[in-house]
C-alpha cells in the first residue's frame, strides 16, 4: 500500500475526469478503461447502454470494486451491484455518489445496518444547483408569459389582441426543499424581485426567504403563484406535494418539478392541469422514468416535458470531481466531510 486512498471508479467517466483523479496526490486510482462503457455525452455517468462486458471483464471489474477503499460512483449506477459488492469488501470506507440525490440509490441497495454504519456515503449535492436553478426560472417564465398560447398563435399566424402576462417581480414563489439547489433557486428569484417562501423539513434561516416547515406546506401553497419541487427521493418525500397541496394553490398556479418526480402526486397533478387549475407545469422529472408513451401528460398543452436532462452541463463532471477531491483531502486530514448522506432519511 502507498498510504494513499485506494480509489476505484464505479461509473462511466471521461478521460479528463480520470486524469484529474490520477493526478491528485491523496489518491491511488485504480482504473482499467476497457471495463467501462463509453460516455454518450458530457457528464454521462451511466454510459452507452449497448456496452456489455465479457464474463472475464465482469470478473475483473468486480474484483477491482471489492479491493477499493473508496468508490467514485455507485458501480454501473446499479444499487443491486452495490448491494453485492459491499459485503464482499470489508475494507470499503467511503462511497461517493454521482447524483445529488444519490441517497435514493443507496436506499434501493438495501444494505445492512452494519454496512451502512461502517461506510461513509457522500453525494454530489450542489453540482447541479446552477443548471437546475436556471431551469426553475425558465419553467416559471414559460408559464408566466403564456408560452403555449404564444406558440399556438404563432403556428396559426395570428396577431392576437394584446394581453397582460404575469411577471416574476409580482409573484410569490414557493420552493419545496431548501438544500443547495433550493437556496440558489431562491437567490435567483429574489434577485428578480419575487417574494420567496421556502419549505423545508428543518427550518433554517435563509436570507430574504420566508421559511416554514413541511407541516405548513398546504398553507404556503395557498399563497403562491408558483411551486418549485426541489425535493430529494428520500424517506418521507413521496407525494409530499399532494393532491391537497395542489388543490390549495391559487387558480393558474405554475408548477416546476426538478427534484424527484415521485415527490408530486402525479394523478392529482394531471387532473389539476387538465382542469386548468394548474396553469402550467414544467417537468424535468416524473414518477416513473422514462415517461410511458401512453402517459396523458404528453398531450396536455400546458405541460413542458424535458426528459431529466436540465441538470446536465459540460462542466458538471468537473464540479463532481471538485466535490469528491475536497472530501478526499478532508478524509486524509481527519476533517469532516461535506455532503454527507443522511443514513436514516437517505438524502
Amino acid at each position: 500500500m502507498t498510504g494513499k486512498l485506494r480509489t476505484v471508479i464505479g461509473s462511466a467517466s471521461s478521460i479528463h475526469a480520470v486524469e484529474r483523479l490520477k493526478a491528485d496526490p491523496v489518491l491511488e486510482l485504480i482504473y482499467e478503461p476497457d471495463l467501462y462503457p463509453p460516455q454518450r455525452f458530457p457528464s454521462d455517468m451511466e454510459g452507452d447502454p449497448e456496452f456489455q462486458r465479457t464474463t472475464e471483464q465482469q470478473v475483473r471489474y468486480e474484483k477491482l470494486l471489492t479491493s477499493a477503499e473508496v468508490l467514485f460512483g455507485i458501480p454501473d449506477s446499479r444499487p443491486s451491484l452495490l448491494r453485492k459488492i459491499v459485503p464482499l469488501n470489508p475494507g470499503l470506507r467511503w462511497v461517493h455518489t454521482m447524483a445529488a440525490g444519490g441517497g435514493g440509490q443507496v436506499r434501493m441497495a438495501k444494505l445492512t445496518d452494519n454496512d451502512l454504519a461502517r461506510i461513509v456515503f457522500t453525494t454530489s449535492a450542489g453540482a447541479h444547483a446552477l443548471t437546475l436553478a436556471e431551469y426553475a426560472v425558465f419553467g416559471v417564465l414559460c408559464g408566466a408569459k403564456g408560452l403555449p398560447k404564444i406558440q399556438a398563435l404563432q403556428k396559426e399566424q395570428v396577431w392576437a389582441n394584446r394581453w397582460v402576462p404575469k411577471h416574476i417581480h409580482e409573484m410569490t414563489i414557493c420552493i419545496v426543499a431548501m438544500g443547495e439547489i433550493g437556496r440558489l433557486t431562491a437567490d435567483y428569484f429574489l434577485h428578480m424581485g419575487a417574494k420567496v417562501i421556502g419549505v423545508n423539513r428543518s427550518v433554517r434561516e435563509v436570507p430574504g426567504v420566508e421559511m416554514h416547515g413541511v407541516e405548513e406546506l398546504v398553507a404556503c401553497a395557498a399563497r403562491s403563484d408558483a411551486i418549485i419541487n426541489c425535493l430529494p427521493g428520500a424517506i418521507g418525500t413521496e407525494k409530499l406535494i399532494s393532491a391537497e397541496v395542489l388543490a390549495a394553490a391559487p387558480e393558474g398556479v405554475i408548477v416546476v418539478s426538478l427534484g424527484r418526480g415521485n415527490c408530486i402526486d402525479e394523478e392529482a397533478l394531471f387532473a389539476e392541469l387538465r382542469s386548468g387549475h394548474i396553469g402550467y407545469a414544467a417537468l424535468d422529472v416524473v414518477a416513473q422514468e422514462p415517461l410511458a408513451v401512453d402517459s396523458p401528460l404528453w398531450n396536455l398543452p400546458n405541460v413542458l416535458i424535458t426528459p431529466h436532462t436540465m441538470a446536465l452541463a459540460a462542466r458538471e463532471e468537473d464540479r463532481i470531481v471538485d466535490i469528491f477531491l475536497a472530501n478526499a483531502h478532508a478524509l486524509v486530514a481527519g476533517q469532516p466531510l461535506r455532503h454527507l448522506m443522511n443514513k436514516e432519511l437517505f438524502y
